[in-house]
């Protein structure tokens, strides 16, 4: 079979599935055992092709479900959860309002601090924008923000979770690529700050085009005794969580696995020192964390399943040969490869984009002499652009089931543009200097 009909096949299968509503897991499984029986089988009968494809299937998958480089979705997933049900982050926002004082446009600026600071813990797109939706958007609102005041900024921190570490995403890209996990981790930290520096500079000339968009009104002012307890007391806790995983990681001192879990003992001893963890909400953050690791690890197993299929078949070095016979020049095949994932992010949830993406994306990276580093955080960062990409970006639902009644989804699509355009910004910066994201993991080496 030539390689563009069996690409065709494997795809048509799964994008089937998904289709006529079978879960993303289950429907690439359900592809790659028909695939496999196609190509894998051999000769003889149905069931022995089955059979025989099946178990060679699973031989070559197994491996990549048990490998250690998995080990910190879990912990990175328990350490979101336990901040959010233990009220931890609660305490850290209302902390970082308490500190702005009178700022101009002082909650959405409260939005970007306290959601980075959330997304470095939370490691979760989704979950930082509900709780940052329920959190920001009423009081906003009664305050007479304007609707792209509020919106716009959630939607625009809520995507920090997927670069800046602990990312669980950036673990997963990292495993499905076969990148060194540390050092795709290590690589979204500048780029994380720097976007949200533009979020905070996007506010501001915002405030200042139209100041009736962030009205000011009068809080109560805390003094420097207050101010210096707020931020040794609620604030620097959390974040010295994350600065350790970081140094960890970065001096070698452990690996990602080992800085996961020390991630994960530094929230659960904050929230007992605060006193918040209780069994009710210990049982909340670990049922959350193992429902989304048990997917994830499905997730994965489909998708090592289906790159081998797609290496057997042919389909992945076909592609290839067929994607550099164009002569294009690298960074034109960057922006397509770029266009793609924006593309499939209007109707594809994340996980489904790497599935499809990353056995044919990566090797193409390489070919074209891409680092493969620097080439994962473009691949997240357009990830991230998709959560909120009309119509159908999955932040754009998260934010309309939180806002308040008569939030319309046009409302949402104009609020998510700017903070669009800055995550664009930013990635026009790294294909000119690639070392915003390469500087820091260069110094681990």
């Amino acid at each position: 079979m030539e390689w563009y009909y069996a690409l065709f096949f494997l795809l048509a299968l799964v994008l089937g599935f998904m289709f006529v509503g079978v879960p993303v897991a289950l429907a690439f499984l359900a592809a790659n055992m028909i695939g496999a029986t196609y190509f894998m089988g051999g000769n003889g009968s149905i069931f022995v092709q089955m059979s025989r494809g099946i178990g060679q299937l699973a031989n070559n998958a197994i491996p990549t479900v048990s490998t250690f480089n998995l080990m910190p979705v879990p912990m990175f997933l328990l350490m979101g959860e336990i901040f959010f049900h233990t009220g931890l982050a609660n305490k850290m926002f209302s902390a970082i309002d308490r500190l702005m004082g009178r700022l101009p446009g002082r909650l959405s600026f409260v939005t970007v601090a306290g959601g980075t600071a959330f997304a470095t813990l939370s490691g979760s797109s989704m979950g930082s924008t509900a709780l940052l939706g329920s959190l920001m958007v009423p009081e906003m609102q009664k305050r007479g923000y304007k609707k792209h005041m509020a919106i716009g900024p959630i939607l625009g921190t809520g995507g920090l979770a997927m670069l800046i570490p602990p990312s669980a995403l950036a673990v997963l890209l990292a495993t499905l690529a076969s990148l060194d996990v540390g050092a795709l981790l290590i690589a979204g930290v500048v780029p994380g700050l720097l976007l949200a520096c533009f979020y905070a500079i996007l506010i501001l000339i915002m405030c200042l085009i139209d100041p009736d968009a962030a009205p000011s009104y009068d809080v109560e002012s805390a003094t420097w005794g207050q101010r210096a307890r707020l931020l040794l007391v609620d604030v620097l806790p959390m974040i010295s969580i994350v600065v350790g995983v970081i140094l960890l990681i970065l001096n070698g001192w452990a690996t990602p696995s080992e800085s996961a879990a020390f991630g994960c003992v530094g929230v659960l001893l904050l929230a007992v020192l605060y006193g918040r963890l209780t069994w009710d909400n210990f049982v909340k953050s670990v049922t959350g964390a193992l429902r989304v690791t048990t997917m994830a690890l499905l997730i994965i197993f489909g998708s090592a399943t289906f790159s081998a299929l797609l290496a057997f078949s042919g389909a992945s070095s076909g592609l290839i040969r067929f994607a550099t016979g164009f002569d294009l020049d690298p960074i034109v095949m960057l922006l397509v490869m770029f266009g793609i994932l924006l593309i499939l992010g209007m109707f594809m949830d994340q996980l489904s984009m790497m599935l499809l993406t990353v056995p044919v994306f990566f090797p193409l990276a390489e070919t074209l002499g891409f680092d493969l580093i620097w080439f994962g955080v473009i691949t997240l960062l357009a990830l991230e652009i998709s959560f909120t990409t009309p119509p159908f970006g999955l932040l754009l639902f998260v934010m309309k089931g939180v806002s308040a009644p008569g939030t319309t989804m046009r409302d949402i699509y104009v609020a998510a543009i700017p903070f669009m355009a800055c995550s664009m910004l930013l990635v026009g910066l790294l294909i000119v200097w690639p070392d915003i994201a390469l500087w820091l993991p260069s110094l681990g080496d």
